[in-house]
């Protein structure tokens, strides 16, 4: 056993003794041991209860023959960080806290893990440390908040964000935007829609990592404890197999998660941790990739926040394993990959069950194309990402109007000067010049709640929420602190979008583009010191996963 270095032999005894500290007994220490991150808070909705999926994980364990020894995590919530300087924080910590798992396994040499995690960062942050750790692993994520009602009418968190567009248009009262943050987040689990943190969720199930189901059971359905306890269980016999996260996350398990994605309509974020898991696990993986598959995937379930499915739904349609089985009809899935439950994907898939009409067929899907493009061009020569799920158009030509950050444009926005038929352009918020790469959601969900969002575009070097809809254009690189195009866009420049040529284009003669850059001049960092300051010297561009570069 791996623990073995740390528990067996005549020089260990003063490991032992730190054990038995801890309560430990010999018949304990005689079992594998196995650690359990857990990244509960009492900060984020969605990690509120994962204490108790915890205690289930760690009474599987004990049940399967196991010693769990459970450790923390952080964790920021996305929805609070949102629209000020604390949205700097969340992707920064993605790499924190895959480098505290690194940290805390090897220096006490686990048998094997299990990942107790929800929400946007944590969750793609703990597979990359499970990937560099590399011993057997198991998930299990928290699972989905129900929806709110109010006045019949079902709510989440961007609910909430386009209320206070809402509000600012003049189509709500202030007492009715206050009932509606009483009732858009009924409780605990990660906001109810296909946003950034159950986008994350499924992709882990997609992948193989965690157990069928536990992408999709709600937070708050004692399902899930029951799927804690037998998460617990699986362990070890992953450790008996010699089963570990590098055996299962490969090429074509991310092929199939980013399937799955574009068949929903995910999060754009799934692009930055998709492409920062790849790295990990040592696969190459570019944009392009994304593309080549949304383009011959169909949009099959209309989810939230474009569409009217909230993830419980998914839920009661099958989960993951209904989507799967659906794109496995057209061999759009590979089937012969192992997965966590020590079968490949097609062996679960044969217990999968469509339920209902939820998941479109491939004879009427919502898009013959999956929900998510790939954008290049003279504006974003690396490329920029759009969530196409919801959108009307698919060509947009306006005139800019550039903010230098997100505060800019919102107060230009609640001050009624964003127009319709304007290019929005946010710089200075990539994961380098933000630094870490801010999501717009308090701008585009006022631009949406105004009932500007099928009139106007966003575009920007900075990142968009899951909870966004519209022609919203995010990840664009190279992004204006390194002096991408994007950096020398000026007021009045037409920009022109479209969809289905994949083009992104600043409409200036190539002289004056190559003038205008030959004359720019960055803007000083924000931070001299502190994590915002490494990161900032470290991060790699949006085009690569936002990751962290080597130090040579």
């Amino acid at each position: 056993m791996i623990s073995d270095a740390v528990k067996r032999g005549v020089q260990r005894a003063p490991h032992r003794s730190l054990f038995k500290a801890l309560g430990l007994i010999d018949e304990e220490l005689d079992r594998p041991i196995i650690g359990i991150a857990n990244s509960w808070n009492e900060l984020i909705p969605g990690h509120l209860h994962l204490n108790r999926i915890a205690e289930a994980v760690k009474a599987g364990v004990r049940m399967a023959g196991g010693t769990p020894l459970e450790f923390n995590t952080i964790g920021i919530c996305d929805g609070i960080a949102m629209g000020h300087e604390g949205m700097r924080s969340p992707l920064v910590s993605r790499e924190i806290i895959a480098d505290s798992i690194e940290v805390v396994a090897r220096a006490h040499a686990f048998d094997g893990m299990v990942f107790v995690c929800s929400c946007d960062k944590i969750e793609p942050g703990m597979v990359m440390g499970a990937l560099r750790v590399n011993v057997p692993s198991i998930f299990i994520t928290g699972g989905p908040m129900l929806c709110g009602v109010w006045r019949g009418r079902r709510m989440s968190l961007d609910s909430a964000f386009e209320s206070v567009g809402s509000y600012l248009g003049g189509k709500i009262t202030e007492s009715q935007l206050r009932e509606v943050e009483e009732y858009a987040c009924p409780g605990v689990g990660s906001c109810a829609g296909l946003y950034t943190a159950n986008t994350m969720a499924c992709m882990i199930e997609a992948m193989g990592l965690s157990l069928p189901g536990s992408g999709t059971i709600p937070a708050v359905d004692a399902r899930r404890v029951r799927l804690a306890k037998k998460t617990g269980m699986q362990i070890m016999e992953l450790i008996k197999r010699g089963i570990k996260p590098r055996d299962i996350v490969n090429e074509w398990s991310i092929r199939n998660a980013i399937t799955v994605d574009v068949a929903l309509g995910g999060s754009t974020n799934a692009v930055l941790h998709l492409m920062a898991i790849a790295n990990e696990a040592d696969v190459p993986l570019s944009l392009g990739v994304f593309d080549e598959i949304s383009r011959k995937t169909p949009h099959l379930v209309d989810m939230m926040p474009a569409g009217k499915t909230a993830v419980e739904d998914l839920d009661k349609a099958g989960g993951i394993p209904a989507v799967m089985k659906r794109l496995s009809e057209k061999g759009l899935i590979k089937q012969d990959l192992m997965t966590v439950t020590c079968k490949t994907v097609g062996e679960n898939l044969l217990a999968a069950e469509i339920i209902g009409s939820t998941i479109r067929t491939f004879e009427s899907p919502i898009s013959p194309t999956g929900a998510l493009a790939v954008l290049f061009g003279n504006l974003a020569p690396e490329g920029a990402v759009i969530k196409t799920a919801g959108l009307k158009k698919t060509y947009f030509e306006g005139e800019a109007l550039v903010f230098d950050c997100e505060e800019e444009g919102v107060t230009a926005a609640s001050e009624g000067k964003i127009k319709p038929g304007q290019a929005v352009v946010v710089r200075y918020e990539g994961p380098r010049g933000g630094p870490g790469m801010r999501e717009m959601l308090s701008l585009t969900s006022m631009l949406v709640g105004m009932g500007l969002g099928e009139d106007v575009a966003l575009l920007t070097d900075g990142r968009f929420s899951g909870a966004t809809h519209g022609m919203m254009i995010g990840h664009i690189s190279p992004e204006a602190a390194e002096g991408g195009p994007i950096a020398v866009v000026k007021d009045g420049d037409l920009i022109r979008i479209d969809l289905e040529k994949r083009k992104l284009d600043l409409l200036l003669g190539e002289e004056e583009i190559k003038q205008r850059l030959s004359e720019f001049k960055p803007k000083p960092k924000k931070f001299k010191k502190g994590v915002f300051q490494r990161y900032s010297e470290l991060v790699t561009s949006a085009a690569k996963g936002a990751i962290l570069d080597h130090i040579h």
